[in-house]
């Protein structure tokens, strides 16, 4: 399925179908739902696919009320205008609104949603004369969560207001018919165990090893292994390095230029 920026998403079972039609059913039913797992394993692509009409705020620890309900920008000629935020076009439009890296927003500003997410389906705009926002039919919040990250904070405010909690992972067998060599897939399994079990800080997710297949298809296997090594974290790289030889047989560093 394609998604805005013409790259293709492969839909995966959920429960009764595909993700991409269950999450449009929930959404439809008005059961908001939180996706959470390693950054890189398609939680934003899957949303992306399931609605076309997708307003996005990528969520930081510098992320203020401002970023959902708008704010009074600057207009040529001087003066300035109110223009509103994605929060309040979504509701006044019927659409949907991901909040992604959202545990990373300080609760202070996610508390901005509560109200349109629970039986009043509306906001008020402080910062608007107290401007009242109505949500319209379509409206729909969905969530994106990043359990490791550093800073990332799961309340329960937050937690309780969602009714699915959706863990998405790697899908190893379509990491392979990518094309993403199967010594490799397994080098990331063994990581991602690892991971989990608290034993590396990091570990090769989809977007990784799509991203090893386009580096091997440009500059060869031995350029595309160096650079996997080299884009994970200082404190992880000797995990990483030491998978990759272990499973393909070959001494690895991060990528480098060479000599003259």
């Amino acid at each position: 399925m394609p998604r805005p920026n013409g790259t293709l998403y492969h839909p995966r079972r959920l429960g009764k179908g595909w993700d991409v039609e269950e999450l449009r059913r929930l959404r439809a039913q008005q059961v908001p739902v939180l996706l959470y797992g390693p950054p890189g394993t398609g939680k934003t692509a899957m949303v992306e696919a399931a609605f076309p009409d997708l307003l996005t705020v990528a969520g930081t620890g510098d992320t203020v009320v401002d970023d959902f309900l708008g704010s009074y920008n600057p207009i040529p000629g001087g003066g300035y205008e109110f223009v509103h935020g994605p929060l309040v076009t979504a509701m006044r439009q019927g659409r949907v609104l991901l909040v992604d890296d959202a545990t990373l927003i300080p609760p202070r500003v996610l508390a901005v949603l509560y109200p349109a997410m629970d039986g009043r389906g509306t906001v008020t705009i402080p910062a608007h004369g107290n401007e009242t926002v109505e949500a319209v039919d379509g409206f729909y919040i969905v969530a994106g969560h990043n359990p490791g990250v550093h800073g990332a904070v799961l309340t329960e405010a937050l937690a309780s207001r969602f009714t699915v909690h959706l863990h998405v992972t790697t899908d190893w067998d379509l990491a392979r018919q990518l094309g993403v060599p199967k010594q490799v897939v397994a080098a990331a399994i063994d990581l991602n165990a690892d991971l989990a079990a608290g034993k590396t800080v990091w570990a090769p997710q989809l977007r990784e090893l799509l991203g090893f297949v386009t580096v091997r298809d440009q500059l060869g296997m031995s350029a595309a292994l160096a650079n996997l090594a080299g884009i994970a974290p200082q404190d992880a790289r000797d995990d990483v390095t030491a998978a990759l030889s272990r499973h393909t047989g070959t001494p690895i560093t991060a990528l480098a230029l060479g000599k003259r």
